[in-house]
């Protein structure tokens, strides 16, 4: 699913974590309850791939909850959606197929056992998610190859797809925006 969050890196050594923005900035303070949770993960270095997300009363992600809890300083109760393994334990998993760094974060998310920090699962049938992710009024899916290697940035292993429900309304949204 593609989430309505923050994409983060969470960097974990020893009992320090530092979270950071895809741009590379410094979002520990942002995040501060993720940080805390994190330096509790059975591992004595990681570096998580993820999103922290805020939902509204339904579950469903809502960034505009999450952008007022930083801005207007409104307490949020937030996620973090993990759906990735880049390095665990002193080892650069990069390299490995998606699909393996996945059981390896499959693995350490159950020994975790943090229900404020989740794995985002692996869908074998994009089509039928993507419907049930239209039925929820939600962004679209990510679509990525499982026997990629980490790339960062974009590449031609992975695919935002946005369902046509949301492209519709954010469409209007331009245009009420352009007019004023």
């Amino acid at each position: 699913m593609k989430f309505d969050g923050y994409r983060v890196q969470a960097h974990k050594v020893g009992a320090r974590v530092i979270v950071f923005s895809r741009n590379g900035h410094d979002f520990t303070e942002r995040f501060p309850s993720i940080a805390r949770l994190l330096r509790k993960l059975p591992a004595t270095s990681a570096v998580l791939d993820g999103e922290v997300v805020a939902s509204d009363a339904d579950g469903r992600p809502n960034f505009a909850r999450l952008h007022l809890q930083h801005w207007v300083k409104q307490p949020t109760m937030v996620h973090l959606w993990a759906f990735d393994l880049l390095a665990f334990n002193g080892r650069d998993l990069r390299s490995q197929p998606l699909a393996k760094r996945q059981a390896y974060l499959r693995l350490l998310m159950e020994r975790f056992g943090c229900p404020a920090v989740s794995l985002s699962e692996h869908f074998e049938d994009g089509m039928a998610l993507l419907r049930v992710v239209e039925a929820r009024g939600l962004e679209g899916i990510v679509s990525k190859r499982c026997d990629a290697p980490y790339r960062s940035g974009d590449c031609r292993d992975w695919r935002k797809i946005k369902t046509a429900a949301w492209r519709e309304t954010n469409q209007e949204r331009w245009r009420l925006f352009e007019r004023n």
